[in-house]
């Protein structure tokens, strides 16, 4: 089982940016994705970013050009930036094992608003 623990959440501006990470400890095999996903109320969790092997990358139509998804060791970042008030929602971090498992994180709040 992976542990994922966010941070970087918090309360911006329209037009600001922020950075998530998302710490993982355990075992990452190259072939497994890591990625974001996002959470309103009374709305399904959403596919923010992913990436997998080779550092290839996907995004949700709604943040292309907006938002980058990257990895450094064990940590993911999710750099957001031209925040709108609709990017508003709880982020999730997520692994998902090649060889089986999926796991999340508690989550961290983004609020975009004036």
């Amino acid at each position: 089982q992976v542990q994922l623990v966010e941070s970087g959440g918090g309360l911006v501006q329209p037009g600001g940016s922020l950075r998530l990470s998302c710490a993982a400890s355990g075992t990452i095999f190259r072939l497994d994705t890591m990625g974001w996903y996002r959470q309103t109320p009374g709305k399904r969790r959403e596919l923010v970013a992913t990436i997998g092997t080779g550092g290839s990358t996907k995004y949700a139509d709604s943040v292309k050009g907006r938002f980058t998804i990257y990895n450094a060791e064990k940590t993911v970042y999710l750099q957001m930036n031209s925040l709108k008030p609709e990017d508003t929602a709880v982020y999730y971090c997520n692994h998902a094992g090649y060889y089986g498992g999926n796991d999340w994180g508690q989550g961290t709040q983004v609020t975009v608003s004036s």
